[in-house]
């Protein structure tokens, strides 16, 4: 039955796998975009679109893709018309896996086991609203409900951080922890850089820069900042001398934008920088690549970034990624790292290329990151842990992240536990791997829980 207790789960092995060692674990959230400051206020949701829809450029651009019209997407519609639009959106995305997280959502949190339809719309409006208004359903009550233990959002190295503070000094149990993400200080190309500059302060040089970035990433630190971020389309490893790197900088001072080999050779100076100061202090670094952003210029212009028109991008060059970690490598200053590409087709070269550069004491010091954003679904989870096993060490992996904006996105751990536990229970039950319940049992929970808590040290 669609939904029941063996829901992804093929085999008895499987079945016994979740429910016995993975399903009551903790969730350690070490990456999404969660709202520090709605956390902090203990936001309430007065429906469940502003709760579903606000912000989640999934559902914009499924509904997109169904049709709908803006105005009922991020538009001034009212909210029962957009969540009427959802429901018929989403009711017949079968094989998406926004169809999957929506039943799942609406039966871990609000109880609903009936089909997700229009006809059942209304019943299903009433009925998460209710729950809403109970005293429960706020931000910090979905979180808890969730059994979360530590979440890490995604923080500008100029955000002055006041929410965290607010909430290391609040009763909340949940570690709520920032982690620095200088995409910004590094987007030397975009039209916008000589006005984000100040934010950081007084920069002048190259050298004012990176003291200001080491500045802002010890106020990180000391609100228990365990994880850096850097999104980019790909990983560029173009050296280049100290008096070259001050001459780029000098002319985009100038309002000269660089050529694209001198905004590699910045980007590669200035991650080389951060990636050895992540290193001095026990961090973790996460890249995020093969990814083109707001290829829709008429949507960017209109709603601005993240309004879902980013695309999977080329694969990566492989070789300057490598020449990236090796630079930091042979100096001892490469910190732990977690590689993740939005292109499928870069997963075993970069299993490859992290298994070059693993070392103790760490174990999995490299990580290949979980399937992201248009791979988190059921094939994408099953490929990467697949290719994980086959070409590296998977019961070393940190598991699943959220990367999302909403309060109810924990179920994707259940999805993603669930599709975990049927993968090894069927290389149990092919007999590719033996009966050792003890072995099985380190190996899923390591992955869903205890992996991640000592790789970030939380």
């Amino acid at each position: 039955m669609f939904l029941d207790e063996n829901f992804l789960l093929s085999t008895a092995s499987a079945q016994r796998l979740y429910r016995n060692y993975a399903q009551h674990l903790p969730i350690i959230d070490y990456h999404c975009h969660l709202s520090a400051q709605e956390i902090a206020e203990d936001k309430r949701f007065e429906t469940i679109t502003q709760l579903w829809l606000g912000g989640d450029h999934y559902k914009w651009r499924l509904m997109r893709s169904y049709g709908v019209e803006e105005r009922c997407i991020t538009g001034d519609a009212d909210d029962k018309e957009k969540f009427f639009k959802w429901v018929e959106t989403v009711s017949t995305a079968i094989g998406n896996p926004l169809y999957h997280w929506s039943c799942l959502e609406l039966k871990n949190y609000f109880g609903y086991e009936g089909v997700l339809c229009p006809e059942n719309a209304q019943e299903i409006w009433a009925l998460c609203n209710r729950t809403l208004a109970q005293p429960a359903f706020s931000a910090r009550g979905l979180i808890e409900r969730s059994g979360v233990e530590v979440i890490c959002t995604t923080d500008d190295p100029a955000d002055s951080l006041e929410w965290h503070q607010k909430l290391r000094q609040s009763a909340f149990k949940v570690k709520v922890l920032p982690s620095f993400r200088p995409d910004k200080a590094l987007g030397i190309e975009k039209e916008d850089y000589l006005e984000y500059l100040p934010r950081l302060g007084n920069i002048q040089s190259v050298a004012d820069l990176k003291k200001a970035l080491e500045c802002r990433l010890e106020a990180f630190v000391a609100l228990g900042c365990r994880v850096s971020d850097h999104g980019m389309a790909a990983v560029p490893f173009a050296p280049a001398t100290q008096a070259e790197i001050e001459q780029i900088f000098q002319k985009r001072l100038q309002g000269v934008i660089p050529s694209a080999l001198e905004q590699q050779q910045f980007q590669t100076e200035l991650l080389l920088f951060l990636g050895k100061l992540y290193a001095q202090r026990d961090m973790v670094m996460q890249l995020h690549f093969g990814v083109m952003r707001d290829v829709s210029e008429r949507i960017y212009r209109a709603l601005g970034p993240d309004a879902g028109v980013d695309a999977i991008g080329d694969q990566i060059r492989v070789s300057a990624l490598a020449a990236f970690l090796n630079a930091l490598d042979k100096e001892n200053a490469l910190p732990k790292t977690i590689l993740y590409s939005l292109n499928p087709r870069d997963n075993a070269a970069l299993v490859c290329v992290m298994g070059a550069f693993q070392a103790g004491p760490a174990k999995g010091k490299l990580q290949h990151g979980s399937a992201w954003w248009f791979n988190d679904h059921e094939s994408g989870m099953r490929e990467q842990l697949t290719t994980l096993a086959a070409e590296g060490h998977l019961a070393s992996f940190i598991g699943m992240l959220t990367d999302s904006r909403s309060f109810l996105s924990y179920a994707r751990h259940e999805y993603f536990r669930r599709i975990l536990c049927d993968c090894i229970g069927t290389w149990v039950e092919e007999e590719k791997f033996p009966q050792a319940e003890a072995l099985l049992r380190q190996i899923i929970e390591g992955i869903c829980y205890k992996n991640a808590k000592i790789y970030f040290n939380f």
